[in-house]
Formats: C-alpha cells, sequence, structure tokens
C-alpha cells in the first residue's frame, strides 16, 4: 500500500519487484505490521517525508526470507521485528555517548525507508529485534512502536508513583501494563465522555479514567502526553505535582498555547520523547514478556489500510490496528 501524496489515500501496488537485500539486511516475509499514529501524520501531510512515493509501516513482524552478505544475526526462517529506528550513523556524538535517538543522520523505517504495508521488507539486521515467543504475530506488532516509545516514556517521567497517561490508544493500553507491572498507579485521561474507553482503561487496571477535561483525584508524580494536541501541556502541570515531569511522547504535536508561569513553577519538567534506541528496544521487549504483555488488537486485510488509518484517526480503535498481508 502506497503513499503518493500527502493527503491521498494509499494505493495498492501489485506490479512492484521483489525488494534485494543490501549487505546488511534482511529481507522479511511481513506477517503483520501495526498501524501507528505516526503513519496517520505521513499520511495527513503533518510531517515532511523525505522519501515519496513511500511505503509506510514501521511496525513490522515477519519471516525472515533472505539474508544479505553480510548479514549474521539472523537467518532464514527466524521471526523478526522491525522498529520505527531503521539506522544511524555510529560517530556522532549523540551516537557515541549512547544517544542513538538523536542521531542527525538516522534512517527511519516508513520514513526514508520504505516500510511494512507491504507482503515484504527490508531491514537492517542490526536494527532488527529477535521476537519472545508465546505472542502471536499480529500481538507483537504495536511492541515495536507503541510499546517502546511507552516504554522510553515511562523511563523519562521518572521514579513516579502516580502516572498520568493522556490520550488513550495504543501506547497508552501497554504503558499501563508495564506500570501496574511495577506497581505504578495509572490515571488514564480520554477524549471528553469517551466512556468505553475509561472503561477500558480500567479493565486494565487503571485506578482512575476520566476526560482530559478532568481534573485527577490526586496529584500527579508525571504525566505522559500520547495524544498530539499541544492543549493537553498545560492541562497535564496542572494536574501534576511540584518537582514532576510532563512528557510529550509523540512525534508531533499542535501547537503550545500559551500559559502561566505558575503551572511551570515549582520545579516541574516538560520533555519530549525523539524515537528510540536499540536498547530501549531490548530492554522492553525483556519486561513485555516478564510482564506478560497482552496488546488488544483489531486486525485488517493489508488492502484495507486507509479503512485501518481512518478507524484510528477517528478514535474508533480500542488498543492497536494491525495490518495483516
Amino acid at each position: 500500500m502506497v503513499l503518493e501524496a500527502a493527503g491521498a489515500p494509499l494505493r495498492l501496488d501489485e506490479r512492484r519487484e521483489l525488494p534485494r537485500p543490501g549487505p546488511h539486511d534482511l529481507r522479511i516475509k511481513v506477517r503483520a505490521c501495526g498501524v501507528c499514529r505516526t503513519d496517520l501524520h505521513l499520511v495527513d501531510g503533518d510531517l515532511l517525508i523525505p522519501l515519496m512515493p513511500l511505503i509506510p509501516g514501521h511496525e513490522i513482524v515477519g519471516e525472515v526470507e533472505a539474508v544479505g552478505l553480510e548479514a549474521s544475526r539472523f537467518h532464514v526462517g527466524d521471526r523478526v521485528g522491525v522498529p520505527w529506528l531503521g539506522g544511524s550513523c555510529g560517530v556522532c556524538p549523540y551516537c557515541r555517548s549512547g544517544r542513538e535517538n538523536l542521531c542527525d543522520h538516522g534512517k527511519f523505517t516508513g520514513f526514508d525507508r520504505h516500510g511494512g504495508y507491504a507482503e515484504h521488507a527490508i531491514a537492517d539486521e542490526r536494527y532488527a529485534f529477535p521476537l519472545p515467543p508465546g505472542i502471536d504475530d499480529v500481538a507483537a506488532a504495536p511492541l515495536l512502536c507503541a510499546g517502546m516509545i511507552g516504554f522510553r516514556a515511562l523511563r523519562l517521567a521518572g521514579d513516579a508513583t502516580r502516572i498520568g497517561l493522556y490520550g488513550f490508544g495504543a501506547s497508552a493500553h501497554l504503558a499501563t501494563q508495564v506500570a501496574r507491572h511495577r506497581h505504578q498507579e495509572v490515571y488514564a485521561f480520554t477524549r471528553p465522555g469517551d466512556t468505553a474507553g475509561q472503561e477500558f482503561a480500567r479493565s486494565l487496571g487503571a485506578v482512575w479514567a476520566g476526560g482530559s477535561d478532568q481534573k485527577p483525584p490526586t496529584p500527579l508524580d508525571a504525566s505522559i502526553i500520547f495524544a498530539p494536541v499541544g492543549p493537553l501541556i498545560p492541562q497535564a502541570l496542572g494536574a501534576t505535582a511540584k518537582g514532576g515531569t510532563v512528557v510529550c511522547a509523540g512525534i508531533h504535536m499542535s501547537d503550545l498555547p500559551s500559559f502561566p508561569y505558575r503551572l511551570l513553577w515549582g520545579e516541574r519538567v516538560v520533555r519530549s520523547v525523539a524515537n528510540l534506541t536499540r536498547k530501549d528496544g531490548e530492554e522492553f521487549l525483556a519486561v513485555a514478556a516478564a510482564a506478560g504483555l497482552r496488546p488488544k488488537t483489531t486486525a485488517f486485510p493489508l488492502d484495507q489500510a486507509n479503512e485501518a488509518l481512518s478507524a484510528l484517526r477517528d478514535g474508533r480503535v480500542e488498543g492497536a490496528a494491525v495490518l495483516v498481508p
């Protein structure tokens, strides 16, 4: 499924040749690919796309079908996961200090490398992950971005007991399970009036759930904003105790409104999450296995990618949407 212009629906293309792996690459037979809000930002034109036409998709689960001449980590028949981070330079100050997520020369799956909205995909084996057994392909797909970004956001939220999650979609429903595994309290904020979403959050262990226009029953130690809505930042600051952190976990957000300094005062911190490192991914997959994470998914056939994106845009997906070739 190919994006040919921002704002246009994806087009089914059955004429592409089978992709060939480069020296460090794997050719993967795609079994499942998650539908991420970043994909929606690409399709809707919120982000400048360096590669066009583009095959989106960066939560890829598949089987290794061919390996490049210098590839040695995986073998034909192995099951692998491919995340958003598809490459980094390895020599810049960011890479050398363990911050490859900030590399100025980074490559990203489904952004400047073709992604997994397809029957086959190419990925650099150095940035792919072995997947834990015991979780099926469709359920594993959202772990590769929604789960990993949520995990990094939890890490940057610091040592918090009470955590607020704004926007209860794919990332938040996985972050809730990780937080509960760590004995943290989760306070879930949904779109105002979304009682079904609030009930879903409570079913996963949230101690409180309400609309994003509501105040929690107690001050929060930290808040994570998954929804791409700038005005949520002052709302989250108002709900977060002094010394707490508000983490913005999306790649895109609408403009921030002005707000009074008193909301930031008291050593509150606002920070963003940018991409992920391979270490994040490795540590998260270990936690996911230990915690028995079980993503809630809705599967769509590959040729219904536009319908899946529309459902995500309209808030009609509980948990994560996943494409299945």
